[in-house]
């Protein structure tokens, strides 16, 4: 049977939580629909986290975003949406969210949104991926 949309992510144990790393995914294909015009709004959506105890497991995660495609959301809204999500989901040290919509009415968007624990004090601070 074919997967299907699914609003549930799902995690595993993190196999090194007694070191900072850096998780970096690309994800090329996220579609929302515009919820003025209903119009479908295509982006890039790059994540970045320092996982803590658990990461987020990737077919969960592809079918999380996969769940958007037939619902209205501003690019702020939805892009906090899905931080939100995966913070409350994978409770990491550090999150960056950033979402690079396609052109539309001649605009790029992109939005940035970062979440992390307010005690997590890196050695070095995370940085911006070009």
């Amino acid at each position: 049977m074919p997967s299907q949309p699914c609003s549930d992510l799902e995690t595993f144990a993190n196999p090194r939580p007694e070191h900072d790393y850096t998780i970096r995914m690309r994800i090329p294909e996220f579609t929302c629909l515009c919820p003025k015009t209903g119009q479908p709004d295509f982006a890039t959506l790059e994540l970045e986290y320092v996982p803590d105890r658990v990461c987020v497991e990737l077919k969960s995660l592809k079918l999380y975003i996969w769940s958007f495609r037939d619902r209205g959301a501003f690019h702020e809204a939805v892009t906090n949406e899905i931080a939100d999500h995966l913070a409350r989901t994978v409770s990491p040290r550090f999150l960056r969210l950033k979402a690079r919509f396609k052109v539309r009415g001649g605009i790029y968007t992109s939005v940035i949104v970062e979440r992390r624990q307010p005690d997590w004090h890196p050695e070095f601070p995370p940085f911006e991926s070009k």
